[in-house]
């Protein structure tokens, strides 16, 4: 963390200091047809110091950020890309899947095919079924237990030790079967790890309850609605992967997307795509990871600017991914990066702690 602020404090430092490179020269996002507005930095009447004195140095600097988008009202104000990714890059999301899946959990309460998130994971898997370290207090394990991270499984990505450790799983034949049979070490909803592998099951309770393979549910139930067809599904694992068991690879823009569907409470062009109740449930702090607040696998995390403390909906994944929601003030933010399994994915908290949010936030807001 204090290369990171250290890192960020010379990209914004006052300085005479004078590049032999280009000087950074700002843009308006570029309008398409992807239902995205978008408005000069100039028209927003702000003072764009911050700004320009950060992405003039940050085009020079040594980072691993990939994309930076900013969007204000529902409109893209900032698209800035590195490390040759472009407008039409596809980039791994990692576990910002996770929370394009809890949007897909409401869509499938929505349209009939679960009917609630208290019903026992057993109601809607089927197949397979637990067969080792068999335990009555599985059969208590529910679809919220899976989106709050309180299986009661020994499942914690976080701890090397944990037998569900996402890293440990991936070298097993049958991801589902190996977390079904994993041991409880709580009792379900007393504790919450990180628990990629309760998210992998909540992907396989929505593809036997819909009856479609989960990227061919989400195609059709958010991704054309949204526009959203630059895509894949994919994994860093060498073996076959089920779809289930796949992340998503979306565009920075389609990203966005996602984002301003969620800043909206659900609605696209008009249309209610995901009911607003489930994005306020789903937004909500449910539980604590690590000392954070989690809801349905969407984090809320303070950011403070100056003496105003803001909060913020927010799904991350590993390397700098992230969607950050401010609803007081009507922004999305996107970043993507390739600072995998390293402290320096959390730069885009300093951005726009000391950049963007002081540049667009005003104190009447």
């Amino acid at each position: 963390m204090r290369n990171i602020i250290k890192l960020l404090l010379f990209a914004i430092c006052v300085s005479t200091f004078s590049y032999a490179q280009q000087a950074y020269q700002y843009t308006e996002p570029k309008r398409g047809t992807d239902g995205w507005k978008t408005s000069t930095l100039a028209s927003q009447k702000v003072d764009s110091t911050l700004i320009y004195k950060f992405f003039d140095q940050f085009q020079h600097a040594k980072h691993k950020i990939h994309s930076i988008l900013f969007a204000k009202n529902d409109t893209l104000i900032v698209e800035e890309y590195y490390d040759n990714h472009t407008i039409d890059t596809q980039h791994d999301l990692r576990s910002v899947t996770k929370s394009i899946r809890a949007i897909l959990l409401g869509i499938a309460i929505e349209k009939g095919f679960i009917d609630s998130v208290n019903d026992p994971i057993s109601k809607y898997l089927k197949n397979p079924v637990p067969v080792k370290n068999l335990d009555e207090r599985k059969n208590d394990i529910t679809i919220k237990h899976l989106i709050t991270m309180s299986t009661g499984l020994d499942c914690n990505d976080w701890d090397k030790k944990s037998k569900g450790q996402e890293d440990r799983v991936y070298k097993k034949k049958d991801w589902i079967q190996y977390t079904l049979d994993l041991p409880m070490i709580n009792d379900p909803g007393a504790v919450s790890n990180y628990c990629s592998m309760g998210v992998l099951l909540l992907a396989e309770i929505i593809s036997q309850a819909s009856g479609m393979p989960i990227d061919t549910f989400a195609k059709k139930f958010l991704f054309d609605t949204l526009g959203i067809a630059n895509l894949s599904w994919g994994h860093t694992s060498d073996k076959e992967v089920i779809s289930s068991g796949k992340r998503l690879h979306l565009t920075s823009r389609d990203l966005a997307k996602i984002g301003l569907l969620m800043l909206n409470n659900g609605t696209w062009n008009d249309k209610q795509v995901v009911p607003a109740t489930w994005i306020e449930e789903a937004t909500t702090p449910k539980t604590k990871i690590t000392g954070i607040d989690y809801g349905y696998l969407w984090w809320t995390i303070p950011f403070k600017i100056e003496d105003k403390m803001m909060m913020a909906k927010v799904a991350t994944g590993n390397g700098g991914q992230y969607i950050m929601i401010f609803p007081e003030s009507n922004i999305v933010a996107i970043f993507t990066g390739g600072a995998y399994n390293s402290q320096d994915d959390k730069l885009p908290f300093a951005i726009m702690t000391r950049v963007l949010l002081p540049t667009f936030v005003t104190r009447k807001e």
